[in-house]
């Protein structure tokens, strides 16, 4: 046992003080919350652009208001000088393109004969953006030679704003649930994507010791099995490390960036039951104030740990695999031919992830993916954020546990054989007859 923590503090501390990693650790956080604030900020500008397009109606039906509307489009009106000079003119230009409206008796005619000219092929928000205001027109046309009153029919219209609360009548948001699915699908990602990292980890350590024959020192004084544990739980170790400076750092600028925004993150749950009507009304009209009270109803307490577990026992499930493939090549090129077996449960888990339990999270293949070993990791943490019975919970870790010392004692096996095996391409036969002995 004393090897054994040895072996672990070893890899810990190896893992832990290596620069890369420390810088990674701090990095992190902050690349993330960069590159979100960027990807917004690039997607605020190109909301923000406005473009030139001109037209020619020779339709008559369109006037310089029914364009107005849309502030992302300027329009400019070329009908007086003919469709042959406004193309010239519009190519010449700064023009995004020229809308064509011809002249038709019939309005299905005109609106089957509408073209654009451009230079570059438009967006698809920008042609989106024409056929809107086109078919709003042609439509209201059609309706007055119907006869049918528009004001008449404006009037009739009923806009459905409905306002979410539960049975104790506290409002929630309209958002909560792509808040769910958001952090479902965060945490899904992250466990596959660690997963991967962290197993790699292993795999190239066993590696690296292997191939400069420092590991036959080692197993004299230590058993393989002890070694290989040894590696999985140091490695998962700093793992955690970095998991738990990453959760307060994000945490630091949850907080942050609440009070810079004015929201009060602590004025939910049982004080809200507490809060005057009129005030209710008030808050539900602040969708931010919503959001941020529903935040703190979610389970993330019991999310986080649920992610801890799911993360140690689907890690140690699949670094087993690493370690024992690890043990079985003389280098990481070699490694390929068995990497697919390993990673094809982990992309069905996040394709089962995100195309069913998006959808349908309490639905018969949500909940048996989220059962079996090789997935529960990625899918029931998927799950969690809707809510999941205790009890299956507690069957999906039974399982991934029981399954993750079935796995540990295969690849102990073959960890055993291989790690003083040089200069022999392995094949999935010769690793069967490794497990038999």
């Amino acid at each position: 046992m004393n090897k054994l923590k040895l072996i672990i503090q070893r890899e810990f501390l190896a893992k832990v003080r290596n620069r890369t990693f420390i810088v990674m650790t701090f990095l992190s956080p902050i690349l993330m919350i960069g590159m979100i604030a960027l990807v917004a900020l690039l997607t605020k500008s190109s909301i923000e652009k406005t473009s030139t397009i001109a037209f020619v109606d020779d339709s008559g039906l369109f006037h310089g208001d029914d364009f107005s509307k849309d502030k992302s489009i300027v329009f400019e009106d070329l009908t007086e000088i003919g469709i042959e000079k406004a193309k010239i003119i519009a190519m010449e230009s700064s023009h995004e393109g020229l809308l064509y409206i011809p002249s038709r008796q019939d309005l299905d005619e005109i609106a089957n004969n509408i073209e654009f000219f451009s230079e570059e092929p438009p967006s698809m928000i920008t042609i989106s953006t024409l056929e809107s205001i086109l078919d709003k027109k042609l439509e209201n046309e059609k309706m007055k030679k119907l006869g049918i009153d528009l004001v008449k029919l404006e009037k009739s219209k009923v806009n459905i704003d409905i306002r979410m609360s539960n049975f104790s009548g506290i409002k929630s948001s309209k958002l909560i649930n792509g808040i769910k699915i958001g952090m479902g699908m965060g945490a899904g990602y992250l466990i596959m994507m660690f997963i991967i990292i962290y197993g790699a980890m292993v795999m190239r350590s066993v590696i690296e010791e292997k191939t400069s024959r420092i590991i036959e020192v080692i197993i004299s004084s230590v058993k393989p099995f002890q070694l290989m544990l040894g590696k999985i739980f140091g490695t998962a170790l700093a793992g955690l490390t970095q998991f738990v400076v990453w959760g307060l750092l994000m945490a630091l600028i949850f907080i942050g960036s609440s009070y810079f925004f004015g929201v009060e993150l602590f004025n939910g749950g049982v004080g809200m039951q507490q809060i005057g009507a009129e005030q209710m009304n008030q808050l539900a009209q602040n969708e931010t104030q919503l959001l941020f009270d529903e935040l703190m109803n979610l389970p993330l307490i019991s999310t986080f740990v649920f992610f801890i577990l799911y993360f140690l026992l689907g890690y140690l499930l699949y670094s087993s695999l690493y370690a024992a493939i690890g043990a079985a090549v003389d280098n990481e090129t070699d490694t390929q031919q068995f990497m697919l077996p390993i990673m094809l449960p982990l992309m069905l888990g996040v394709y089962i992830g995100f195309a069913t339990v998006i959808n349908d999270p309490h639905g018969t293949v949500a909940t048996v993916f989220s059962m079996i070993p090789f997935t529960s990791p990625i899918v029931m943490l998927m799950r969690i954020p809707f809510g999941v019975p205790w009890w299956q919970i507690l069957i999906s870790l039974v399982l991934l546990l029981i399954t993750f010392i079935g796995i540990v004692w295969i690849a102990a096996k073959v960890y055993r054989v291989g790690i003083l095996m040089y200069g022999k391409k392995i094949s999935y036969k010769e690793l069967i007859k490794w497990v038999r002995y």
